[in-house]
């Protein structure tokens, strides 16, 4: 859904402020209402660190514009300049109302279709708390080196596509589980992703795998689902400004290859931008890249594994689809855009295992303590699987389609904390990060969060929950489908 900003009617004697930029107007705010900057930006978006995000260059989306907007306009003050990177997709959105969803076979509709605002891309804070106070990385990592056991590589490397490699803490634990299962095997991998910060974390977790497994080629892209297997864009305009970045490292020690892998800081800078959709808001790359990187001197021995432009083939041995999509969007939607495309990237024997939110856990507790009705799971894998089924036609008797019992495919994972921070009196932070992780995983858009944490309730539901199971955890289901050997 594109946001449109508001308007608002100037109070008697009151400057207006949307004539200075989107900071000058906020830094006049609080001084006006003598109001702290973080709490201008718990208040209006739930990120305390907001207003100095701005001032070092962060970038927001209208829809954020206009949560600051809405917050500034219910205290007496006109909206704020909207930045100029903003004001094409504003202009385009209040051209377009009601906003006509994407086609089914456009790229940007694939990338993110309508789940009520909420945006993995937007919401950076949220993940990293997450991420950290969380253990699903570490649980779906065990899960994936399980499908090690059951795949049939064939020469000339083991072949992994990881569908959104996020900041890389699931890909470099299976990189390590790979490593111990297949000692002397050359490793093709090739991950997805199109936040540049999340690119940055992941290379900085790969110097030691290539330290570890020397022959190792690992490429990372920004294409879409049904791009990145082949590393192929399939706009011709797309395919034209195709950016293949070449890397070889240097040298023999992790040090070596921290140091160039740093370097290629100004080129992720430049080259790994997104744009926001004009007809679906979600973020799309502004052009395709593949960064291809392999240790020089194993360059004769990875000949055959190292991909070449215009020549590239998918044949994967395992596919990781740990969370690849909105949990609210159809299950047609996901099958068409993001499961079928990744099925269809198998090699014979290859295995695809995705994993999704499940809910029914004390997750689920906390946010319909406070939104009753709702119910973000909506698909379930047995769904799911059936309209990949769909999807495929005739092409599904080529694949086995596993949903298994839930006792194998219902997996749990935790949020961290101390058997002290859940006793009689939690933590505010405790109780913070349980509410982040809760909201989260449900995916509740940022318009519903800001209304719920206008009152302590949301802290008091989170205490009840963490009190009443004695801690914070999440279902996760997972599924199965590989390619038939023969």
């Amino acid at each position: 859904m594109e946001a449109q900003l508001h308007t608002h009617t100037q109070p008697p004697g009151r400057e207006p402020s949307h004539g200075l930029g989107l900071l000058e107007s906020i830094s006049a705010f609080c001084r006006e209402k003598s109001m702290a900057e973080s709490t201008f930006g718990r208040r209006a978006v739930n990120d305390g660190k907001f207003v100095s995000r701005l001032r070092d260059g962060a970038r927001i989306t209208p829809e954020t514009l206009e949560r600051v907007s809405s917050f500034m306009a219910r205290h007496g003050t006109l909206a704020p300049s909207a930045p100029p990177e903003l004001r094409a997709l504003i202009r385009a959105s209040t051209r377009l109302a009601p906003v006509v969803p994407a086609p089914l076979d456009s790229p940007s509709a694939a990338e993110g279709a309508p789940s009520r605002n909420f945006r993995f891309f937007d919401n950076r804070q949220k993940y990293l708390l997450f991420v950290n106070t969380c253990g699903e990385k570490e649980v779906i990592a065990q899960r994936v080196g399980m499908e090690l056991a059951h795949i049939h590589p064939r020469p000339p490397a083991v072949r992994v596509f990881d569908a959104g490699m996020g900041d890389g803490s699931v890909l470099t634990r299976v990189m390590r589980e790979m490593h111990h299962r297949f000692p002397t095997m050359p490793f093709y991998f090739v991950g997805k992703e199109i936040s540049l910060e999340d690119v940055r974390l992941s290379l900085a977790k790969m110097v030691d795998r290539f330290y570890e497994h020397p022959a190792t080629v690992l490429v990372v892209t920004n294409m879409y689902y049904s791009e990145a297997p082949w590393l192929a864009p399939k706009a011709l305009a797309a395919a034209t400004s195709l950016l293949w970045h070449e890397v070889g490292l240097t040298g023999s020690t992790s040090h070596e290859f921290s140091d160039q892998i740093s370097a290629l800081e100004p080129f992720l800078a430049k080259n790994w931008q997104a744009r926001h959709s004009p007809k679906t808001g979600n973020p799309i790359y502004e052009r395709p890249v593949a960064l291809v990187l392999y240790r020089k001197d194993f360059r004769f021995l990875l000949d055959d594994v190292i991909p070449k432009q215009g020549r590239t083939r998918a044949d994967y041995d395992l596919v990781i689809a740990s969370q690849p999509y909105r949990l609210r969007v159809p299950a047609e939607f996901k099958a068409a855009r993001v499961i079928g495309p990744l099925v269809r990237s198998l090699a014979p024997g290859g295995r695809l295992l995705g994993i999704h939110s499940h809910g029914g856990d004390p997750g689920l507790e906390i946010v319909q303590k406070i939104w009753p009705d709702e119910n973000p799971y909506q698909t379930g894998r047995h769904d799911l699987l059936r309209a990949v089924r769909a999807e495929l036609g005739k092409e599904a008797r080529q694949y086995n389609f596993s949903s298994y019992a839930d006792a194998r495919a219902v997996f749990r994972y935790d949020m961290h904390t101390l058997p002290s921070e859940v006793s009689s009196s939690i933590g505010t932070s405790t109780l913070f990060a349980a509410w982040n992780a809760a909201v989260y995983v449900a995916q509740i858009d940022d318009e519903r969060l800001g209304e719920a944490i206008a009152s302590p309730k949301y802290l008091e539901a989170t205490r009840d929950v963490l009190h009443g199971h004695g801690g914070l955890w999440f279902n996760d289901e997972s599924y199965v489908v590989s390619r038939k050997r023969n």
